[in-house]
């Protein structure tokens, strides 16, 4: 027995355990039948899958891998992190066991589970491509950054999303999201984040994000700068809103976002992360290089409202 036979039994291993519980979804937007697959996340017939596969729809079906279909609901879905959560009415396969994404390491073996182009059970392996990518999403005229995507050369085609991607002890860390080319495709990472995401999906049918009013993109700070505060890297303001939380604090364009509710902001995600519901309406403070001069401003954001 050789390498290649531990590589084959490791992905028939994976893929016993997890697909029974990969469903193929069909739905219909509009006059139009759309496809994609789900992952059984719950005992009481809670699936997750992607945003843009439920689409506009309420309802859909989803069949599974030992023929069995079962009729499902719309829960809630997340257009800004492409996830959304449905209800089978009926029983369901047992569900699959989540990992922690944020424990990958590049060159990682994954296999991925779905049903592309409707051919449900479709498993394939590859390994983590990369970490840390970003997946730009869009809800109405809300944008926003998908951190930390799982780029994978598991082939990923048309029907993939919303299906498990799974590490070799078969916990699924990702659910394939968008196929970016051959032989790249990616996936939004299970993680304490996502997890957060789809307790408010479940709870609330939705998720609540907090405004700040405030575009910024990533800069490095001047060297005497950078030797005298500690930062060599910030968040430059590059357009305030007007009338926003960020134009009533007097944030102004040009400030450097050094840190903000006690945390180094480094990359645009730093600030993204402290946007979730409970810093609305609750005190924010920033710390801003401004000229040479370190300013605090202290913000309340909002709810971001819903398009």
């Amino acid at each position: 027995m050789g390498p290649l036979d531990d590589y084959s039994r490791t992905v028939s291993g994976v893929a016993a355990r997890v697909m029974p519980a990969v469903a193929a979804l069909r739905l219909r937007h509009g006059a139009r039948e759309a496809g994609g697959s789900a992952v059984v996340m719950t005992s009481d017939g809670l699936l997750l899958t992607n945003a843009h596969v439920v689409g506009p729809a309420t309802g859909g079906t989803a069949a599974f891998s030992d023929g069995t279909t079962r009729p499902f609901d719309v829960v809630g879905t997340d257009s800004l992190s492409d996830l959304a959560v449905v209800r089978a009415r009926g029983e369901t396969p047992d569900p699959v066991s989540l990992g922690d994404a944020d424990e990958l390491v590049v060159g990682q073996l994954v296999v991925a589970i779905g049903s592309p182009l409707g051919l449900s059970g479709t498993v394939t392996a590859g390994v983590v491509s990369a970490l840390g990518r970003s997946l730009p999403t869009r809800d109405g005229t809300a944008a926003r950054i998908v951190e930390d995507v799982i780029q994978t050369d598991a082939a990923l085609n048309p029907g993939s999303s919303g299906g498990a991607l799974a590490t070799s002890d078969a916990r699924v860390v990702g659910i394939s999201t968008a196929v970016a080319g051959v032989g790249l495709g990616l996936a939004v990472p299970m993680n304490a984040t996502s997890r957060r995401i789809v307790d408010a999906l479940v709870r609330d049918g939705r998720v609540r994000r907090a405004y700040l009013g405030v575009a910024s993109q990533p800069v490095a700070v001047a060297p005497d700068l950078a030797g005298r505060t500690g930062h060599d890297r910030a968040l430059r303001v590059v357009h305030v809103v007007p009338g926003s939380p960020a134009d009533t604090a007097g944030l102004r364009v040009g400030d450097l976002m050094i840190r903000a509710g006690g945390t180094d902001t480094v990359e645009a995600q730093s600030l993204q992360r402290l946007m979730l519901d409970e810093a609305i309406g609750r005190r924010l403070e920033i710390t801003v290089l401004r000229g040479e001069a370190m300013v605090d401003v202290v913000t309340e954001p909002v709810e971001l409202g819903r398009s």
